[in-house]
């Protein structure tokens, strides 16, 4: 009691002004984060609604100068080459991790760590650029593919699944490696029954995280997929549409009813959003259900 009587009558006051201010902070900078993004996404959805409709979703851009049209083409390219680099970041990805946790060995686990670090800051028009000389050393110049733009894109997925699934790896409990290994079981039964099926709520969210951020990729897919106006379902040959490179030329190569381009690249835009929101809302849902019955709260 004495302690506190002869505390300052100033400290109280000032430590509930300064918490004022931090709050007051706090708000602002929330502010100043949200606003952006609620205008854009308030720009986005009142100008993607114009064209909106089953048209946008059915019909490619074949033949097509002036108002009509849409984006099935560019859908559907999306879908494919987003699968198709998925394909190849999954495996990539999870097998480098499991080497890094379970094998690694610290000179080389450095080097390797010290890449995907690198490949996380990987700026996308190298990635293109790196798929394009790839394909321009197996098929020849000039060569365009989905296969190609899946190729770019899993160069920038990769380091996400890496970095995701390694540290879900890590965060396995120890007893439980300890508890099958006292079994018998075999370092690699360990990582296939143990180590990855516990990891693998974390894994699969990592997987669609990397696919929300290579979903929206222009550069490498301007460099490599090309574009067309027409469907394309073959990843292996042909020039091949995609979301984002669909929305860039309907927003750089108007024709006379420019309207009618702005309202496709807005509706686009709007879809590509929608996409990735799917992803994510996706990430956590298949996280929960996929979690296994011992590690559920």
């Amino acid at each position: 009691m004495t302690a506190l009587a002869g505390r300052p009558a100033g400290v109280s006051t000032r430590r509930r002004l300064t918490d004022h201010v931090a709050t007051v902070a706090a708000w602002a900078a929330f502010a100043a984060a949200a606003i952006p993004l609620v205008s854009l996404l308030v720009t986005v959805v009142t100008r993607g609604l114009a064209r909106l409709d089953m048209t946008f979703f059915t019909s490619s851009m074949r033949g097509i100068v002036g108002a009509g049209g849409g984006a099935a083409h560019a859908l559907w390219g999306t879908v494919l080459v987003t699968l198709a680099a998925t394909a190849i970041s999954v495996p990539i990805g999870v097998g480098t991790a499991v080497y890094l946790v379970e094998y690694g060995r610290p000179v080389l686990s450095r080097l390797l760590w010290f890449l995907v670090d690198v490949m996380t800051g990987l700026p996308s028009v190298v990635a293109g650029l790196a798929a394009y000389a790839l394909i321009v050393m197996v098929v020849g110049p000039g060569a365009r593919s989905g296969l190609a733009g899946a190729i770019a894109l899993s160069l920038l997925m990769i380091p996400v699944v890496v970095k995701s699934s390694a540290e879900m790896l890590r965060l396995v409990p120890t007893d439980l490696r300890e508890a099958a290994t006292g079994l018998g079981a075999s370092r690699p039964a360990v990582i296939a029954t143990v180590g990855l099926p516990a990891a693998r709520p974390g894994i699969v969210a990592g997987v669609m995280l990397g696919v929300g951020r290579i979903i929206g990729e222009t550069a490498p897919l301007l460099l490599v997929a090309g574009f067309t106006d027409s469907l394309n379902l073959n990843l292996t040959t042909g020039r091949m549409a995609t979301l984002p490179v669909y929305i860039y030329s309907q927003w750089q190569n108007k024709g006379a009813d420019q309207a009618a381009y702005d309202n496709r690249a807005w509706t686009a835009a709007l879809v590509l959003i929608g996409l990735v929101l799917l992803f994510s809302l996706a990430a956590r849902l298949l996280g929960r259900l996929l979690a296994p019955t011992s590690l559920k709260g």
